[in-house]
């Protein structure tokens, strides 16, 4: 989804933690390349509440849910109209499936902006199923997360092919048998439909 059908600027976040905590981007990026503790959040194994509050501690911040939320959600940008449209005709000649790492805060702010931008409530009505990380409790590139995709939908990986715009999680894919597309920028896609 990201950095596929949404536009991302992952040093938003980054630069919206430093001016919250006062801390410099360098300090920022080596507490958020704490990987494990994101990825878990991905995977859904630590709440919101736990979430913030890691946040809270290791930025050494005292603001409210709403700041924090807009800090990290500082990453999502705009989700162009015609991408909307290009999945719409997707949907129509294809089965189409989305399959993201993601988390509780980011799913409430991008349905949001969906919502915002075509009047219905979540991304998921442009996918014959929206699977994401958080709610799976796997996230890409883990193999695992593949197969269960493939297994859910009977598909054959050999007629599937998968998007991403990250080599790790298009290896992940690869390992499941299913064709990759390296998307190195968003409207990238246009030249495959």
């Amino acid at each position: 989804m990201g950095g596929v059908i949404i536009n991302l600027s992952v040093e938003k976040t980054h630069q919206a933690f430093a001016t919250l905590s006062g801390l410099s981007i360098e300090e920022i990026n080596n507490i958020v390349h704490q990987e494990a503790f994101f990825h878990d959040y991905e995977k859904g194994l630590i709440s919101d509440a736990d979430f913030r509050n890691h946040l809270r501690e290791s930025m050494r911040l005292n603001v409210k849910d709403a700041e924090l939320d807009r800090a990290w959600n500082a990453m999502l940008l705009d989700i162009p109209m015609k991408r909307i449209r290009l999945l719409a005709q997707l949907k129509s000649n294809f089965n189409l499936y989305l399959l993201s790492n993601t988390n509780n805060i980011h799913l409430e702010c991008f349905n949001e902006q969906v919502h915002q931008l075509t009047g219905f409530p979540a991304l998921d009505q442009y996918f014959h199923k929206a699977y994401y990380s958080h709610l799976l409790k796997m996230r890409k590139p883990d193999v695992e997360i593949y197969e269960y995709v493939i297994q859910s939908n009977h598909l054959v990986p050999q007629e599937t092919i998968f998007l991403d715009d990250n080599k790790e999680n298009l290896a992940g894919a690869n390992k499941a048998g299913i064709k990759t597309f390296h998307v190195q920028q968003p409207d990238q896609i246009f030249s495959l439909f």
